[in-house]
This record gives structure tokens, sequence and C-alpha cells, in this order.
């Protein structure tokens, strides 16, 4: 998770910047926000807030905070500033140097890498005093977008329309890439969401969940530069950018996928998958006098046989979803399975079709609490994890 300071320039434009906050959160980053004077006319502080989750900065002359010395703290616990809209104004200030308000007092104190996304008047935009200031902020090393193209609340038409929330999005996402990824060169492989057994053609034993903490660890590892190969049950869920899926309905179909798909040098076994199956008839059962009788059979234990096979990747992590001492079973499950790591979630509320999750890392140096955060969040912080294991630094 990176840590963003969007600061809100006063155009018409602001009220994008709702959309850029959703979009950022949505993709597992923190917003905080600092709304200019001139921002107060276009969009609330109560937005701003309500969207980041976070309190929303305007002044430079709030006591507690300047005691502190607020626009010093802000600069630097971020891993990016991010000033959108950035109007002819506001470019213009941070150009010349100057720092008569919190958001250019925060520019001119950061060595913050800052990204600038402009939005004007094309009368603006193309002026030589406008295109004197990019320049100048080109040179002195901050990020300033190309300004779209399009009709504009004033009537006219042509560049300096702010660009669109998803394009600063991926604008961020690049800026905030490492310069070499963690995870070039490995092979990880994970699976995902439920395993169906059917009881008869149109009918199948199953469990809840969704598929979406697998997906989302897939994709964090991709992000990563890892090769991925995604074994996953039936789910209804769009393929991770850069992630090689492999579709199954059981649990022996998925413990082949995974026996086909190492050797890896990591295996986050994510999926919830069935302990049982049943003998399945080969016709629709139908109601009768008498109530079926199904009779189980236990499935492959993947986890285990994975953590015990010959082509065994050198880490292991498992997962284990509980209704009750979620810590307790989770700890006894990763010396049973022979598991490197154990994450462990309680799944009796939300969870299993949720957005968020809370888990606890179980490995042999203890256990770690992670509080409820979205899923997105969770994986980026388990790939973290997994590429300081696979580096050696942990």
């Amino acid at each position: 998770m990176k840590r963003i300071l969007l600061i809100v320039g006063g155009g018409i434009a602001a009220y994008k910047a709702a959309e850029l906050i959703r979009l950022l959160k949505k993709r597992g980053h923190a917003v905080r926000c600092v709304l200019t004077e001139a921002g107060h006319h276009f969009v609330t502080p109560m937005t701003l807030a309500a969207l980041s989750e976070d309190k929303v900065y305007t002044t430079l002359w709030d006591l507690k905070d300047e005691a502190e010395m607020g626009h010093i703290q802000l600069s630097r616990e971020a891993d990016l500033i991010v000033v959108a809209p950035a109007t002819a104004d506001l470019l213009a200030r941070m150009a010349g140097g100057l720092a008569n308000d919190l958001a250019t007092t925060i520019l001119l104190a950061t060595d913050t890498p800052v990204l600038a996304a402009p939005a004007m008047n094309v009368r603006m935009w193309e002026h030589v005093a406008t295109q004197r200031n990019v320049a100048q902020l080109r040179a002195d090393g901050i990020t300033v977008m190309a300004p779209d193209e399009g009709p504009m609340a004033c009537g006219e038409f042509g560049p300096g329309r702010l660009p669109e929330p998803d394009a600063i999005a991926s604008a961020v996402e690049a800026m905030l890439a490492p310069a070499a990824p963690r995870l070039a060169g490995r092979h990880i492989l994970v699976t995902a969401g439920p395993t169906h057994e059917p009881i008869d053609p149109v009918r199948y034993l199953a469990n809840r969940s969704s598929g979406r903490q697998g997906f989302a660890i897939a994709e964090s590892l991709a992000r990563l530069g890892a090769r991925v190969t995604l074994v996953a049950g039936p789910v209804a869920l769009p393929t991770p950018p850069g992630v090689d899926r492999i579709d199954v309905e059981t649990a022996r179909e998925m413990a082949a996928a995974v026996v086909a798909a190492l050797p890896a040098d990591a295996a986050v076994m994510v999926a919830a998958v069935a302990d049982w199956h049943v003998a399945a008839a080969p016709q629709k059962m139908k109601k009768g006098d008498a109530l079926p009788v199904l009779t189980l059979a236990e499935n492959p234990d993947i986890l285990a046989g994975v953590a015990r096979g010959a082509d065994r990747p050198r880490l292991v992590v498992g997962f284990a979803a509980e209704t009750e001492r979620v810590v307790e079973h989770a700890v006894a499950k990763r010396l049973r399975k022979q598991a490197d790591w154990i994450v462990a979630n309680d799944v009796s509320g939300d969870v299993m079709g949720g957005a968020a999750n809370a888990v606890h890392l179980i490995t042999a140096d203890g256990v770690e609490t992670w509080d409820r955060l979205p899923k997105a969040v969770v994986a980026d912080r388990l790939a973290e994890r997994i590429a300081d294991a696979l580096s050696g630094a942990a």
C-alpha cells in the first residue's frame, strides 16, 4: 500500500477528484487530501474526507497541525504527491517557488515525487507563460501530464481538459512501480475460488468462496513481476492482467492442474477446496418416497500434497477459513500440512463474498495480525512478504 497526498486545486474539474480518490483506494492506496481555498468553491472537505476516509487539510494556519510542522509531515509521509486539478495559477506558483498557502508550502518543502494533472481553459494552457511554467516544472523533475483535448465548461474546444481519472490513476501506478520488478523471473502458483462436487448433472456440493482474495493475490504478484499461474475454481471474475489462468471445477481437477503447473518458486493455496466428493448419479435424481443417500469420499489434500511433494516450492502458503478458535486451528494446520505459512481468517461474517478481510499470518516465528483491510490491500501486503521471503529478506 502506497500513501498518496492529493492536492485539489480550484477549477471546475475538481469534481473529478472524487472519482480519482475512489480509483486510487480501489487499487489499495491510502489517500490523504489537501483542498486549496479556491478548491472549496467546487468540492467540499466533507466529500473528500468521506471518500478518502481521512482528514482533509485546508489551511496553513491550523494551530494544532502547524505546531507539529504539519506541512513538513504531510510531504514526508507521502510516497507520491498528486496535484489534480493543477490550475494555471497553481502551476505558476509551483514554478515560481511560492509558498503562500498550505498546498504550495507542501510542494516547496518536499523531496517526494510530484505528479501534476493540468486543467484550464485552452487559451490559458497555450499561453506562453503557462508553457514556460510547465517547462520549468518538468526541468525541476516534476511530472506534468499532458491535458486532454475536448469541449470545456467555458464552451471552448481544445487542449486543457483534466486527464480522465483512470488515466491519472495509471500515471500514479507507473510512478509508484518499483524500478525493477521484485519478483521478475519467479514462477508463483495460486489457487482461488471454491470447487464444485457434482451430485448429479444439475446439483453439486460447494461453499461460499467468491475467489476475490485469491484473484487479488494473483494480480498483486503479477504486478511485482512474477509469472503467475492461477488455478481457479468456478467463479465469475475477470482474469487479472498478466496472469495465466486455468479453470477447473472439482477438487480432483484442481489437484491435477496444480501438479501440472509445478515446479514453482512459491505456491499460494487460497482456494476453498471441498473436503469431500460424492459418487455422482448419471441422471438427475428425482424426488421420491425415500430420501437419497449421499456417500461421501475424501478429496485429495492439495496443500499437503504440494508441501510434501518432490517438486515442493521454496515457499508454500496455505489459507485457513475458520469460524472459531481461528489462530489455534491455523497453527495446528500449518504443522499438520507442513506449510511454511498459513493465512487464517474468520469467515463467520461476510468475508467470503465481501470486499474486505482481516487475517492472521501464521509462520514458524509466530502470529502476525492484520486489521480488516480491503482484499486488494491484503493481497499487496502478502505479495510483498512473499517477495521478501524469496529474496532472502524474511
